[in-house]
């Protein structure tokens, strides 16, 4: 007997790619929509296309995510974020799969990753697997402040079909993004009291790591591969990983002055 699939995602002015996310998974027996305050034509997009929208205020990546699973009624899910897609191979595999008897309680997806319209094959991003299939109950996503993962309670199953993440379009909305979660990133950091205050820490973590990262990853890992979009993306990592743990050290030393 055929099992029902709830689609969990949730938003924030995702006017742009909420459709496309939309249209991929209509085959699903429902569909869920978690909007944390969007001020463009998001909740009405959702609405026009008939899904289940819930309003919430924002309570961080994983436990947002987590009330969106929890409101759905499916016996599995499907965890997306608003700027992921299922490609027409992977939603004829899920198909298959809860039409028959799975083997597994959960399922990793390969996601292709795109940045500034170009795919990423190599450096890393490829397959880049998700655990984002599971039935009720089986997995949830951990608490972390940033970069969120899926826990399972038991064996994994590995799925073909590919997510399709059409992740920052423009090398501005990248840097506002990596802006963003470098900050969350330093708080958590200093919260772990990972944050050190030598000046041989910050010549590691702020200078050598992500140079290192970029060397690991364009060179070894061959992201050069991925032509311009490969180098603009290792580049800007690389400086992500900069402002990461210069912001820690910063809020490490205000908190030392401050306690003086």
């Amino acid at each position: 007997m055929p099992k029902m699939l709830s689609v969990a995602i949730i938003t924030r002015n995702e006017a742009a790619n909420l459709p496309r996310t939309l249209a991929s998974v209509r085959w699903a027996g429902e569909i869920v929509v978690v909007d944390s305050g969007s001020t463009d034509a998001t909740l009405e997009i959702a609405r026009d296309a008939g899904v289940r929208v819930f309003e919430e205020s924002w309570k961080g990546f994983a436990a947002q995510k987590n009330s969106a699973i929890a409101h759905t009624t499916g016996d599995w899910i499907l965890s997306l974020d608003a700027d992921e897609e299922v490609s027409p191979e992977l939603a004829l595999e899920i198909q298959s799969l809860l039409g028959g008897e799975p083997a597994f309680g959960a399922y990793r997806i390969p996601r292709l990753n795109h940045f500034l319209g170009e795919p990423l094959r190599h450096g890393g991003y490829w397959p880049d697997p998700k655990l984002r299939l599971f039935r009720r109950g089986a997995a949830r996503f951990a608490e972390r402040p940033v970069h969120e993962t899926m826990q399972a309670d038991g064996p994994v199953g590995q799925l073909k079909g590919q997510l399709i993440h059409r992740c920052y379009p423009t090398l501005s909305e990248y840097i506002e993004h990596m802006n963003r979660y470098s900050s969350i990133a330093a708080e958590a950091l200093e919260a772990q009291g990972r944050a050190g205050g030598s000046w041989l820490w910050l010549i590691w973590n702020a200078l050598l790591n992500p140079a290192a990262t970029f060397l690991y990853n364009y060179v070894f890992r061959m992201g050069f591969l991925d032509r311009r979009a490969g180098l603009l993306q290792h580049v800007n990592h690389s400086f992500y990983i900069h402002w990461k743990f210069v912001k820690a050290w910063r809020l490490a030393e205000e908190k030392r002055s401050a306690d003086r």
